[in-house]
This record gives structure tokens, sequence and C-alpha cells, in this order.
């Protein structure tokens, strides 16, 4: 995601997203589903904490489970569970994330592993049957319209016991605050602090955001799931889009990753960061 832009057609009434601005959404990752397994959607730093949500998971729920992935983007996340014995349902808003998840998934040799499906996060109410597990990596759920809904379908389809792991894109990036501060650009600073959606550009499409601390995001999970854990991803080592700051000082970002695994989960510092990982139980 890129920069915020400076006209936005107005939010739905209550603070909801209407259907023309979840298409906005869906349109922007159709336009980048061709190439998102590179620079844009699959860098060195995204590549760190995918693997994090990987180990998460798997420390979580065991080998032959079945798993729920919401927003599978280009399919990198599934096969991957697939690779390590899980049954994987994936779905995503962008019908050309699903295309690729689905080659994914054949040309690996997984597809009995991996099913696929259309569906957005908004739309979870056509799903139905019991999963061990649901996750969702690299912030589809901060482009859904009612939190509060999706957190009632992932206690109606995931068994008692089972669990969420959601890398989320949180509100207090120190890296973000610094890099944009410096350079006078302010409002672009303070905007994951914004309390409505956000149109972000990506591709000369918007994409529609919503940004939350840990304890908000848990509220909307609050009546059917505890909270088990959360850390902060990308503390310390910048966000994906200043990648070339860690190529240009590669010693400098080893120790800074060594500080975000050592020091990410510390109370006062999990709740920050580029993204959170939070894991949640089912009652």
């Amino acid at each position: 995601m890129n920069r915020p832009l400076p006209l936005a057609p107005p939010i739905a009434p209550h603070g909801t997203l209407s259907e023309a601005q979840l298409l906005d959404t869906q349109r922007a990752f159709d336009s980048v589903a061709p190439d998102y397994d590179g620079p844009r959607g699959n860098n060195e730093l995204i590549q760190r904490m995918r693997v994090q949500l990987w180990d998460t998971v798997q420390r979580e729920l065991p080998p032959g489970s079945r798993l729920l992935d919401l927003g599978c983007g280009t399919g990198l996340d599934a096969v991957e569970f697939a690779r390590r014995g899980y049954g994987v349902l994936a779905t995503d808003w962008s019908p050309q994330m699903v295309q690729r998840t689905h080659a994914r998934a054949a040309a690996s040799g997984l597809a009995s592993q991996v099913a696929t499906a259309h569906l957005g996060v908004q739309q979870l109410d056509r799903l139905s049957g019991e999963f061990d597990g649901i996750y969702s990596n690299f912030g589809p759920l901060n482009c859904a319209p009612d939190l509060g809904a999706v957190a009632d379908d992932c206690a109606r389809l995931l068994r008692p016991g089972g669990k969420l792991v959601f890398s989320v894109i949180g509100r207090l990036c120190p890296w973000e605050l610094g890099h944009y501060a410096i350079r006078g650009r302010f409002r672009r600073a303070a905007v994951r602090f914004a309390r409505k959606p956000m149109a972000v550009g990506m591709n000369r499409h918007v994409i529609w955001t919503r940004y939350y601390s840990p304890r908000e995001f848990h509220r909307a999970f609050a009546a059917h799931f505890t909270l088990a854990s959360h850390r902060a991803l990308s503390l310390f080592l910048p966000p994906p889009y200043l990648v070339e700051f860690c190529r240009r000082h590669p010693a400098a970002s080893e120790r800074l990753g060594r500080l975000d695994d050592r020091l990410g989960g510390w109370p006062l510092l999990r709740g920050m960061g580029d993204h959170f990982l939070i894991v949640m139980q089912r009652r």
C-alpha cells in the first residue's frame, strides 16, 4: 500500500463500506495479482513476517487440522500449510488472486489439500462446515466492512477450542511516524490514527483500510474468543515499503530483527509495529 488518496468518495452510513468501495478494493488487488509474488507482495521483510505467522499456526494447531484462509492472496500461505500437512480452504475477495492460488496449488501438486473460493471476508455467512483454525495474513481484516460480523461468522465456522491467528495492520508504527514526520508529511504520518476507513492508493487503484490496535481488534471478537497472545511485527525493523534501508544496512537490520524477535512480545511494545500478530481461542 502506498499513499492515502487526497480525495475519496463518502463512506457509507454508520462508518461501513459501500458496495462501490468494496469493489474499489477488489479491483486494486486484481490489478496487482500477476506480480504480487514479487517485491510488491513478498520482499524480505514481508517474508520474515509471513514465516512468523506460519510458525505460530503450526505451534497452535497440529498438522492434519482443517484451516480457513481469509484473504489468501496468491496462495503462498495456503500452499505452505498444505506442505506442512494441513488442509486449507483459501478465500479472497479478488478473483484474480483466487485464480493464482488455484494455479499455485496445482503446480505444487497440492490441489487435493488446497480448495479455493472467491469469497470476501464480508461474505463468510455463505460458508458452512467446521474448521480447526482460521488465519489471515497481512491485513485482509483491515478491509472488513464489519469486524463484528466477521467475528460472529468465525465463531460459527470454528470448532470450540479452535484458534484464530491473524496478522493485522496496526495503529502505531514508530518507523512510519518518523519516516513521514521528518519529511514534513504530517497528515500522512497520522493516517493510521483515523477512526474511519481510509482510502489508500495501490497501483492507481484504491484500497479502503481501517487500522487497529490489538485491544480494539480483540474487542470485536471478545464475545466469542479469548485473547491468547499478541505481539508486534516489524517494530524495530522498518515496514516492508522501506526494505531498501535493510538492503543498504544488512548488519544493522540483522540486529533490529533480533530485537523484534526478543522484545516484540513485551507488554509495552507488543501493540506497536507495522503489523501485530494476534492469537485468539474459541470459547
